[in-house]
């Protein structure tokens, strides 16, 4: 499929994490087969873009095209500046955040807040798009089926964003009353694909080639996106593929290829972050790595008390060169505990 001119490899992308998708991550799903990635979410406060947090999520050195970068705000002039600021630094496609359901976000009526405001939504996608458009630079779409239950208005706002030159529209089949809660459903998807002419993503609950398969029989879409599925499971973009090409399941990766893969995932990290920062913000992907594996408990345990990159990168090593002497192949298992640190997953 393509967004504007750029024609992406196949129809597997990588939702936007606020405190996940990182570069070193996104490169990381890429490798495993996601034909697409979008940074998590940029602000639209000018006062911020010089800061340390934002200059590391607009960080795309060395990362393949096409650059996506999503923004997130209130004020048209505001988000159109930011995407004129995000194009100068690289970016290739501008991406509306009206899907976050974070509350620090939605306080500020931005991410899915901006759905119950429907002419601010519209003012916003149009200021944008005028930002974009003369450079060539094509805007897409992503939000929630609505703001709740009684108002799902995705595919009101999905007609009008096409109309105003959005060229690719991405839906979370939950609202945002729900966060995370409860199943999402993909009719409304279905009803936005049938009446737009752009592309339109599937997002939400995708997270076995299975799920996949039956989210674009059952909506028509163009493509999926995977979002916490993949928190420390990269591979099940090749997974995902694989299954959808020959109907057949990929056998587990092998353990020599999930450390190798963890542990280059570490070495970016760190160069990113520093050894500090690093050392800290790993321990989350370090923990859905490891969650459903034999001793996966007690290496997370023990990887929170260790604050020296190079100690941390030597546990995890040796974890998994242990554990490669008794599994040629990732043991398969239900997690064994939830996912450490807290994100705030879209």
């Amino acid at each position: 499929m393509h967004i504007g001119p750029y024609r992406l490899p196949n129809a597997l992308f990588v939702a936007p994490m606020a405190g996940v998708t990182d570069r070193p991550f996104r490169q990381l799903c890429r490798r495993f087969g996601a034909g697409y990635a979008v940074s998590e979410m940029v602000t639209s406060r000018k006062d911020l873009w010089h800061t340390l947090k934002t200059s590391r999520r607009a960080d795309h050195a060395g990362e393949p095209g096409p650059i996506a970068v999503q923004i997130a705000g209130t004020d048209a002039a505001m988000m159109a500046e930011a995407a004129a600021y995000n194009v100068d630094r690289g970016a290739q496609i501008i991406d509306i955040n009206m899907g976050c359901p974070a509350k620090k976000v939605c306080n500020k009526w931005a991410g899915s807040a901006l759905m119950q405001d429907e002419r601010l939504a519209l003012q916003i996608i149009e200021a944008v798009v005028a930002a974009c458009a003369p450079r060539g630079v094509p805007v897409t779409l992503k939000m929630r089926t609505g703001w709740c239950a009684q108002v799902k208005n995705a595919p009101t706002l999905a007609r009008a964003a096409e109309s105003a030159g959005v060229q690719m529209v991405t839906v979370h089949g939950r609202t945002r009353e729900q966060g995370y809660k409860g199943q999402a459903e993909h009719d409304t998807v279905a009803a936005i694909k049938a009446a737009l002419r752009v592309p339109v993503v599937a997002n939400g609950d995708i997270d076995s080639p299975e799920a996949a398969q039956a989210v674009l029989r059952a909506t028509g879409a163009d493509a999926v996106m995977i979002g916490r599925a993949a928190q420390g499971r990269p591979w099940l973009f090749r997974e995902i593929a694989h299954f959808m090409a020959t109907g057949e399941r990929l056998a587990p990766p092998l353990v020599l290829e999930v450390r190798r893969a963890l542990l280059d995932h570490l070495h970016d990290h760190y160069s990113l972050y520093g050894d500090y920062t690093g050392v800290r913000s790993a321990r989350k992907h370090i923990g859905w790595y490891v969650r459903s594996l034999p001793g996966g408990e007690a290496l997370r345990e023990r990887i929170n008390a260790l604050e020296a990159a190079e100690l941390q990168w030597q546990a995890v090593a040796d974890y998994f060169e242990e554990m490669a002497a008794r599994h040629e192949r990732l043991p398969l298992g239900e997690p064994a505990s939830q996912p450490a640190g807290e994100l705030e997953a879209r």
